[in-house]
């Protein structure tokens, strides 16, 4: 089965952003036979914040990276904190192991209250996943407070971005490049701590 993970920097709830990860959650597992995982920070990062290094993590926290380095494709997603993603998701992946994500379909996305940081997708999380040798899929995500109505999705032209990248993540997901995808035969844990 295809695991899909979403990764949702939001540091409260509730939240723009994990609501613009959902909806794309959603979108990417259309057709699909998918197992999905919205991973909040709003939730997660106390758990991953009592490790300073991946060595360090508690079982709790080693569940959450490992459902990371064993996912298929990612969603990364996080609001833009001084032009940037926040801190509580960089700390994420600095536990993640470096060869973890080799070859694996991202869709990357943030929310802001401006179209002024409409890049940083592209700025700023496109560099880190290459840092893993994942695959950025062209289309990013970006939305405005505007987009949103009780924190749900509520702008036509954002949802036709959301299902331009769900296509993109299906395609890479099916499509016979996906080969080139890194299947690990044990868990990156399990090697790591061998």
């Amino acid at each position: 089965m295809i695991r899909i993970v979403g990764l949702s920097g939001n540091v409260k709830a509730p939240s723009r952003t994990a609501a613009l990860t959902s909806a794309l959650l959603d979108e990417a597992r259309r057709d699909l036979v998918a197992e999905t995982r919205h991973i909040s920070l709003v939730e997660a990062a106390p758990v991953l914040f009592r490790a300073l290094r991946a060595e360090q993590l508690d079982d709790e926290g080693l569940e959450i990276i490992e459902a990371i380095e064993r996912a298929d494709a990612l969603i990364v997603s996080s609001p833009v904190y001084r032009a940037s993603y926040t801190g509580a998701l960089k700390h994420l992946f600095d536990l993640v192991d470096y060869r973890a994500l080799t070859g694996v379909p991202v869709i990357l996305a943030a929310t802001g209250g401006r179209a002024l940081h409409g890049l940083m997708p592209d700025q700023q999380l496109r560099p880190l996943m290459a840092f893993f040798k994942a695959l950025p899929l062209p289309t990013t995500v970006y939305a405005v407070e505007s987009d949103f109505v009780d924190f749900a999705v509520a702008n036509d032209a954002l949802r036709e971005r959301i299902a331009e990248a769900g296509a993109e993540l299906r395609t890479a997901l099916t499509k016979p490049a996906a080969s080139l995808r890194r299947k690990l035969s044990e868990p990156t844990f399990a090697r790591r701590t061998a």
